[in-house]
């Protein structure tokens, strides 16, 4: 299934997506928590065939205004950098960087308060940064709690996917010699524009993950080329940080951003960018 949040006449909500149109979800499950957050903090589940059979009647997609499918997450975002070992040979030394293929997985945080969704604008943050960059990664919403799990029990702890868009500060950076700050300022976090469940996306490997700017084409890969898999990281994680439902671990990018190109190619107000991941969607945000 393919969960969204949205904005219908005022009213935020949330459903399930099918060919039919948009389900809301407190239209077919008596007494659903109010967001698509607290469905998954509670364990709860749709079948394809659960909107029908409740009778709920569906939305036109175009009808809908979206937003990021967990707009405020419960904890900043996890993130993995260098992940891809294109990426980690492109990217310039700068602050914190380095082109050595690590060894172990980069991890830093990321504050998404609130993320936003497909459609919405990046704030351009003029003079504060004149370097936005942007990053297609795939984002792994977590199901159920990981306390010290191994990697052969990471799948059934897992809800779904989404596309995250890592937008950085390259300056801001470089300024501070870490990520936290360039990587999370206002609106820096386009997500969606749908989760997946793992009914929909069994297993993640193999997705072909790319962007675009202005139509142009930037990155392309597959998510097979990560160096750390995802069972990896969410059982490593979990020996010493417990991880709860509606928790967000963005999985890093491939190469092609623009801070790697000579002359670097940084976003400017008006530009259009366009994150797909294969079997999820694209994720469409422009800078202004």
């Amino acid at each position: 299934m393919k969960y969204l949040t949205y904005e219908y006449q005022g009213a935020e909500s949330y459903g399930v997506l099918t060919d039919g149109g948009v389900y809301p979800v407190p239209d077919i499950i008596d007494g659903a928590p109010a967001t698509l957050a607290g469905f998954i903090e509670a364990g709860l589940i749709l079948g394809a065939s659960d909107a029908t059979k409740a009778g709920a009647r569906a939305i036109p997609l175009k009808d809908v205004t979206l937003k990021a499918p967990i707009p405020y997450p419960r904890r900043d975002v996890i993130c993995l950098g260098k992940n891809y070992e294109d990426h980690v040979k492109e990217i310039k030394t700068a602050a914190g960087n380095s082109r050595a293929v690590p060894q172990i997985p980069v991890y830093f945080g990321k504050s998404a308060a609130p993320a936003i969704g497909c459609g919405q604008m990046i704030p351009p943050h003029s003079g504060f940064t004149a370097q936005i960059d942007y990053e297609v990664e795939l984002a792994v919403i977590i199901g159920k709690v990981c306390d010290n799990i191994s990697e052969d029990d990471v799948c059934r702890h897992i809800f779904g996917y989404t596309v995250l868009n890592d937008v950085s500060a390259r300056d801001v950076q470089a300024a501070h010699e870490q990520w936290y700050l360039g990587k999370s300022l206002a609106g820096f976090c386009p997500m969606g524009p749908v989760i997946c469940d793992t009914s929909d996306i069994p297993d993640p490997t193999g997705l072909r993950i790319c962007s675009r700017v202005n139509g142009e084409p930037r990155q392309d890969s597959n998510t097979r080329m990560m160096i750390f898999s995802i069972p990896f990281v969410i059982s490593q994680l979990s020996r010493g940080l417990k991880l709860y439902p509606g928790d967000i671990i963005s999985t890093g990018t491939p190469a092609g951003v623009g801070h790697a190109y000579d002359p670097p190619r940084h976003l400017k107000t008006g530009d259009t960018v366009e994150c797909e991941i294969e079997r999820i969607g694209i994720l469409k945000n422009t800078v202004g």
